[in-house]
């Protein structure tokens, strides 16, 4: 399965029971409503790219969440996890449009 596809069929994560947790929760939102610009160019072949620096967005996101893992306890570790795989795959899907998008340019 490709990552598009993944991406799509893929649970959005739980937001966990910390404050930092349900903070990231809310940044991955954000973040994932960027990368729905996606879905625009697979479905009607249309490239807008997004008005933020979504990659460097989800790094930074991705980097919170793990310090947040290495202190959370419970079942806030495995949802840490899950939000960080899911920050990755976004940050996977997003960076191939953007290759895809502007070798086609």
């Amino acid at each position: 399965m490709d990552a598009y596809t993944l991406w799509r069929n893929l649970p959005f994560p739980r937001s966990g029971a910390s404050k930092d947790l349900i903070l990231t929760h809310s940044d991955l939102a954000e973040a994932d409503e960027y990368v729905t610009t996606v879905i625009r160019y697979v479905e009607r072949g249309i490239f807008k790219p997004a008005p933020v620096d979504v990659l460097s967005m989800l790094q930074a996101l991705m980097h919170r969440i793990d310090r947040l893992g290495g202190v959370a306890s419970g079942g806030d570790e495995s949802v840490a996890r899950s939000q960080h795989a899911y920050a990755a795959l976004l940050d996977l899907v997003y960076r191939q449009f953007l290759e895809v998008g502007n070798s086609r340019e």
